[in-house]
């Protein structure tokens, strides 16, 4: 009888907690996808039941037991041949099944491009879409020439409040869409003790190195990169971690300027902080990011960094000394050299603002505030 009245006891403290639900198309290795994992984190550190919807069963991170995860198959939609219709057909199904498994969340997070258009549909309240790119100069915005294309995106964008991963990306939605919906830029949440914890799992066989963390993709810009390293003295190794589509590009320009004793693929893997703490110093060369995450990683690290001064992100996270220009293979060699002769020139302190339970807060607070003015 005492048993039972414990856990009936228990049961309604649980179900008294609120609920943060965020929700990707899964859990593959990128960037959004560890926000997602991060920013968990934080809402559970403030006393939330955390849930995490996707719709691939892809997954390549280590998944947190003290959060909740689920999985509902978009394949199965394929069949629909219009996406707009398949996507409202889908969003009808993902209300049914998060108030049939979850309840009505306090907190609805939307991140990245799928799940924006599926939860334009929903019928459910308190949501929210998450922006991790600058959306006029992403890949995926610039193809879209089509006034009708754009206009989707507009209708999309409209239906929810929007937070912004940095005030640069914030500043590029509202520049291509306009005051469509309130918008918050809140940074990226940096898991600062677990990164420090996955950095000490194991010291790389390589030593006095650079090393970029990034996709092979066009954002990235491992084409200028690798021409403004190969007018270095490569003095250093140059370590590239990641994936993508232009990796056999990117591996054919190594051969063609003759860096094949000097460049080093390591492919994706899901810790890459031994390898960021231990390089001399960490390099990006993107032409454009939605926060850069990469950089806040490394500066919790102590390691010096440098990256284009692109939109956006960079100059939100690092002093002047550390930019450089965009695809400038001039600027960008000669700051190469510049770290490889003396990296700790290019050190910069992390920001402790930007801990998961910070963050989660001002995801409170704007959702708070979203209610207030409804």
């Amino acid at each position: 009888m005492i048993n039972s009245v414990i856990r009936a006891r228990k049961k309604e403290v649980k179900n008294n907690k609120k609920k943060v639900l965020l929700v990707i198309n899964c859990l593959q290795g990128g960037g959004a996808e560890r926000v997602v994992l991060t920013l968990g984190q934080g809402f559970y550190d403030l006393g939330y039941e955390v849930h995490i919807l996707r719709f691939k069963p892809r997954v390549d991170y280590e998944l947190n037991p003290k959060l909740n995860y689920h999985f509902i198959d978009f394949k199965r939609y394929k069949l629909i041949p219009k996406l707009e219709r398949r996507d409202k057909v889908f969003a009808f199904v993902v209300d049914r099944y998060i108030l049939k498994n979850i309840g009505r969340p306090d907190i609805i997070l939307s991140n990245l491009d799928r799940a924006h258009s599926i939860f334009s549909y929903s019928r459910l309240p308190n949501i929210f879409y998450v922006i991790h790119t600058t959306i006029s100069l992403s890949y995926k915005f610039r193809i879209l020439d089509s006034n009708q294309r754009e206009l989707a995106f507009t209708n999309i964008y409209s239906k929810h409040p929007c937070v912004c991963v940095s005030h640069g990306v914030q500043k590029d939605f509202i520049k291509s869409f306009g005051n469509i919906t309130p918008t918050i830029a809140i940074h990226n949440p940096i898991d600062r003790d677990r990164i420090k914890k996955l950095a000490d799992a194991f010291t790389p066989e390589y030593q006095d190195y650079i090393v970029h963390v990034g996709s092979f993709k066009e954002a990235k810009r491992h084409d200028v990169l690798l021409k403004a390293y190969a007018r270095t003295d490569q003095s250093m190794p140059l370590l590239l971690l990641g994936k993508g589509k232009l990796k056999d590009e990117i591996e054919q320009l190594v051969v063609e300027l003759n860096l094949e004793e000097k460049v080093v693929f390591l492919g994706f893997q899901e810790n890459p902080f031994p390898y960021i703490k231990h390089a001399k110093f960490k390099v990006l060369t993107s032409d454009w990011e939605g926060f850069a995450l990469v950089i806040a990683e490394a500066l919790v690290l102590g390691t010096p960094v440098i990256s284009t001064d692109c939109p956006s992100g960079p100059s939100e996270l690092l002093p002047d000394n550390n930019l450089m220009p965009m695809s400038d293979v001039d600027a960008i060699s000669e700051k190469l050299s510049l770290a490889m002769k003396n990296p700790e020139q290019f050190f910069s302190e992390f920001d402790g603002a930007l801990l998961p339970i910070t963050i989660a807060k001002k995801y409170i607070a704007f959702a708070s505030d979203s209610k207030i003015k409804e």
